[in-house]
C-alpha cells in the first residue's frame, strides 16, 4: 500500500493489519502495548480479522447518510454511535474531558475500517487504542470471540478469569493468587479475550490491560470464571447455569444495541457457561480467600 506504513499483528490467534498514512504524525509509537503481538509472516496474514487504515484525511459521513444510534459512557469518556445507510458504522470517541480523540468508520462486519485521530499524543493514543478495541470486540463477536472485562491468572496451563465491578477486588484476588499460590503468572489485568475453538473455550492475553502494564501474547484453556463479591467471611459457590449467564454477560464487550451482534454475544456466553464452571467468591482481601478459591475452582482440572 503506497504512502502507508503497514503493521501486522496476531491477537488471540487472529491476524489483523493496521496501516498508518505517511501524511500524518500518527504511527506505531501510538501502540506500545501492541509490540508483543507484532508478526512478520505475511502468509499468516491472509485471513484478516480486520484491516484498519489510520489516516487523518478520513472525514465523517454526511448527516443525511447516517442515523444516531446512541451515545454511551465508557468510564473514560463518551462514544457516539451512528448507523450509516449502507449498513456500516461510525463512532466518535471522546476522552474524559469531552474532547474528540478519534473518528472510526467501519463496514457492517468491521472487517474494513478507517479512522482519523485528533489532539496531542495522549489523546491520539487513547483514541486509537479505543478504536482498535471496539473493532476487535465487534469483529470478534462474529467469530466466536469476546473481550471480557476481567483479571486473568494462569496456573498449570489453565486460565482463571475474575470478574467484578470496577473497584470490587478482582485485581486484588489475582494478587493474592500470585503471592500465595505457587506457579501462577498474570496473563492480563483488564481485558483478556475468550475464543471458542472446536467447542472448547480458550483465553488469551491482549494489548489492553488497564492500569497494569501486562501485555502478553499468551494463551490457556479457560479453567473457570469467578465473580468477586466483598464479604466479611470467605466462601465460594458454584453458580447454576442461569445465574452464571447473568454473571458473565455484563462483563463482555459487544454492541448490545445491535440485535445480530448481541445475539452472537449471548450464544458465545452460553457456550462458555456450558463448558466452564462459573463461581461467586465471597471474600476478604486475604491469603485464605485465594487458597479457598484455588482449591475449589482448580479441582476439576
Amino acid at each position: 500500500m503506497s504512502n502507508y506504513v503497514v503493521k501486522n499483528y496476531v491477537i488471540a490467534d487472529f491476524p489483523v493489519r493496521i496501516s498508518f498514512s505517511e501524511r500524518n504524525r500518527n504511527d506505531v509509537c501510538l501502540l506500545p502495548s501492541f509490540s508483543p503481538f507484532l508478526h512478520n509472516d505475511d502468509e499468516v496474514m491472509e485471513a484478516l480479522l480486520f484491516n484498519l487504515i489510520v489516516d487523518n484525511a478520513t472525514t465523517p459521513v454526511e448527516k443525511a447518510r447516517r442515523e444516531r444510534v446512541r451515545a454511551f459512557d465508557t468510564g473514560n469518556g463518551d462514544t457516539i454511535v451512528d448507523r450509516i445507510v449502507d449498513g456500516g458504522w461510525q463512532f466518535i470517541v471522546k476522552d474524559i474531558n469531552g474532547k474528540e480523540c478519534a473518528l472510526l468508520k467501519a463496514n457492517s462486519d468491521f472487517t474494513k475500517c478507517r479512522c482519523a485521530l485528533k489532539g496531542n499524543y495522549s489523546m491520539r493514543h487513547f483514541g486509537l487504542n479505543n478504536v482498535i478495541m471496539l473493532i476487535f470486540a465487534f469483529a470478534g463477536s462474529k467469530r466466536d470471540t469476546v473481550l471480557i472485562h476481567a483479571s486473568l491468572v494462569r496456573k498449570d496451563g489453565w486460565g482463571y478469569a475474575f470478574i467484578a465491578k470496577s473497584g470490587t477486588g478482582k485485581s486484588t484476588q489475582v494478587c493474592m493468587w500470585l503471592r500465595h499460590i505457587p506457579g501462577c503468572d498474570l496473563m492480563n489485568d483488564d481485558n483478556p479475550i475468550i475464543r471458542i475453538i472446536d467447542g472448547k473455550p480458550y483465553i488469551y492475553g491482549s494489548p489492553w490491560s488497564g492500569k497494569t502494564p501486562c501485555y502478553r501474547n499468551v494463551k490457556a484453556r479457560l479453567g473457570a470464571v469467578t465473580r468477586i463479591d466483598r464479604a466479611q467471611a470467605n466462601s465460594i459457590d458454584k453458580l447454576k447455569p442461569v445465574e452464571a449467564f447473568v454473571s458473565v454477560l455484563p462483563s463482555c464487550s459487544s454492541m448490545k444495541w445491535d440485535t445480530y451482534t448481541y445475539n452472537s454475544l449471548c450464544d458465545i456466553v452460553t457456550r462458555i457457561v456450558e463448558t466452564t464452571d462459573i463461581y461467586i467468591l465471597h471474600c476478604l482481601p486475604d491469603k485464605e480467600s485465594a487458597i479457598i478459591c484455588h482449591d475449589t475452582i482448580s479441582k476439576n482440572q
